[in-house]
């Protein structure tokens, strides 16, 4: 069971990698190797996470998300022995470019949900648009703000 869903999540990652890579060298301009690398090394860290997460469900439910966030933090911190190459191969990866993926992902899958959606009536279609505009705008000022605020721009 575990074999199957790190083999599904396995083949997913490999579609995300892809679009993340043609993001980050032709949206970026991040030199093809690096995109590589550092995609590479993300898809890893992700990888262990959701199968750590498959393998915990049986104990506790957590989300995936923590599972993979924790991975990666614990990589990434300063008593970590592999910090400084985690780091280094990962900052080739521009912050937008999984971000880039996401989008497309889930336009794909609200586009085929979409009658099912609009069954739903036209009052909760108003208020998950609404709600979908309001979180992106919200979402962008944020982020505004903390890149302003450390001076990343």
């Amino acid at each position: 069971m575990v074999r199957k869903y790190f083999l599904q999540q396995l083949g997913l990652l490999c579609m995300v990698s892809v679009i993340m890579i043609l993001t980050n060298v032709i949206g970026y301009e991040m030199p093809l190797l690096d995109s590589i690398q550092g995609i590479l090394v993300l898809c890893a860290i992700a990888l262990f996470g959701l199968t750590l997460s498959k393998f915990m469900s049986r104990f506790i439910h957590l989300p995936s998300m923590m599972y993979v966030s924790l991975t990666g933090l614990l990589l990434a911190c300063p008593i970590s022995p592999v910090k400084e190459t985690i780091i280094q191969v990962t900052s080739q990866v521009a912050f937008m470019a999984p971000a880039t993926a996401l989008g497309a992902f889930a336009g794909i899958s609200l586009g085929k949900d979409l009658k099912d959606f609009a069954k739903m009536g036209w009052k909760l279609v108003v208020i998950t648009l609404f709600v979908i505009t309001g979180t992106f705008i919200f979402s962008a000022i944020v982020a505004d703000l903390v890149l302003r605020a450390t001076g990343a721009i």
